[in-house]
């Protein structure tokens, strides 16, 4: 047999320790897999002493990530620390200048600086490979990049991060507060401390930003994403939500149009009866267009330890074969530029939540402002929350009123403009929320 692929991990937390136990347990089988042994031979971490429940007395340990880059005893370097600038750029750099080879998990490293770092990986003769980075153990990386390099992809669309998935399907089955399960979800570690980057979409834009290269072979482009997180999603939501017969979602959505490439995070509404409406809790799901293929769809765990040590194997398998291909699937100077498409109708329509102060003339304000920006609304309607109608919490009467109302297609700038109308008028207590409704 050959000799072995010595791998030199840098960051021992949750996926990095999946990593070792992945290959303590699968040692033999992996080898003959891969066609010659895999072994981590230097590990390094911020602290050297932390309790983690493995025994790492068996590694070298070297406390510098870049050092252990360029080491000589190691051809791989995994880079599971995380972060889109400081000492995961620099090692990850120094990794590939060195003719590392490279594995990573880490979505805002690339998004942010992936056609630079495989240019270089490509200028060196060696893999950046990243399975890990995007939807846990759902290997939608190697689908794009090479099940399905025969087609032309003309729209992704997902659910790219569990946390959010998890809250979103606690408020639905439970009916509680968007603030009472995100608790609930951080005590569980679902979610962080700081939730921020899950909650307010930025976790799944960086992924999102990835699977677009992939797809469309252009240059990553973060900054072109339009972001919107679901903290401002309540029970109203939720419930109008299922009597329309929809369910709330996070979603990734990338599109192909004769203007150029869209880019969106947005809780959206999706019918009850698609598949990725049942979707829920942490998992993840990524459906693709293909002109050939059709519509393909991948579901499973989007985190996690053992889900995201499963990627990171399979492309260090990859490296071991000595597969090695441009890690957006051409070669990085053929990228072509990103080009943001024009604003354009969404199909789906909108569903728009207010809440009306109780006075003549209110409503029908309200609805000269729609048509004032041409918009046609499908339905509009007042609404009481359940536990109104079921003898709690009743609404005094003067009170401001739930009004709901779904428009026809339309453009999301006509009804932006329509809102901030609405509000100057004077009529609404509260923010307007509006939620795309997307036909899937």
């Amino acid at each position: 047999m050959a000799d072995s692929l010595k791998l030199g991990l840098a960051g021992i937390g949750t996926v990095g320790g999946g990593l070792l136990r992945l290959i303590a347990a699968r040692g033999g089988s992996l080898s003959a897999r891969a066609g010659r042994p895999i072994e981590i031979v230097a590990v390094s971490a911020r602290n050297k002493r932390k309790k983690r429940g493995l025994d790492l007395s068996g590694f070298r340990f070297v406390s510098d990530p870049v050092a252990l880059a360029t080491d000589p005893g190691i051809d791989v370097f995994v880079e599971l620390i995380g972060g889109e600038t400081g000492v995961a750029k620099e090692a990850v750099e120094a990794a590939l200048r060195a003719g590392k080879h490279v594995v990573t998990a880490n979505k805002a490293l690339l998004a942010h600086h992936g056609p630079s770092l495989a240019a270089l990986a490509e200028k060196n003769g060696v893999s950046l490979d990243f399975e890990g980075a995007v939807a846990g153990g759902i290997p939608v990386v190697k689908v794009i990049r090479e099940g399905l390099q025969g087609n032309d992809i003309s729209r992704l669309y997902g659910i790219l991060n569990g946390t959010c998935n998890y809250i979103l399907t606690l408020m639905e089955r439970e009916g509680r507060s968007f603030a009472d399960v995100l608790k609930e979800a951080q005590d569980q570690g679902y979610a962080e401390a700081d939730p921020t980057f899950d909650i307010g979409g930025f976790d799944t834009a960086h992924k999102l930003a990835l699977l677009t290269s992939l797809a469309f072979g252009t240059r990553t482009n973060f900054d072109a994403v339009y972001v919107e997180g679901i903290e401002t999603i309540t029970p109203a939501d939720i419930e109008a939500a299922d009597d329309l017969g929809y369910r709330i979602k996070l979603l990734g959505v990338a599109l192909r149009t004769e203007s150029g490439i869209e880019q969106r995070v947005h809780p959206t509404m999706v019918p009850k009866n698609t598949a990725i409406a049942e979707v829920d809790g942490v998992s993840n799901c990524v459906a693709i267009d293909g002109d050939f293929v059709g519509d393909v769809m991948l579901i499973g765990p989007g985190a996690g330890g053992g889900p995201t040590a499963s990627a990171v194997m399979s492309d260090i398998i990859d490296i071991a074969r000595g597969h090695v291909l441009p890690p957006f699937g051409i070669k990085a100077k053929d990228l072509e530029p990103y080009k943001k498409a024009q604003m354009q109708a969404h199909e789906g329509g909108y569903y728009i939540r207010l809440s009306v102060h109780d006075r003549t003339g209110a409503f029908a304000a309200i609805a000269q402002r729609m048509a004032e920006k041409g918009i046609s609304l499908e339905s509009i309607v007042q609404r009481r929350p359940r536990t109104e109608l079921a003898g709690r919490g009743r609404r005094d009467g003067g009170a401001p009123a739930a009004v709901v109302m779904v428009t026809h297609q339309t453009t999301e700038a006509a009804v932006r403009k329509a809102l901030a109308a609405i509000e100057r008028d004077g009529h609404v207590d509260t923010k307007p929320q509006m939620i795309r409704i997307e036909k899937l």
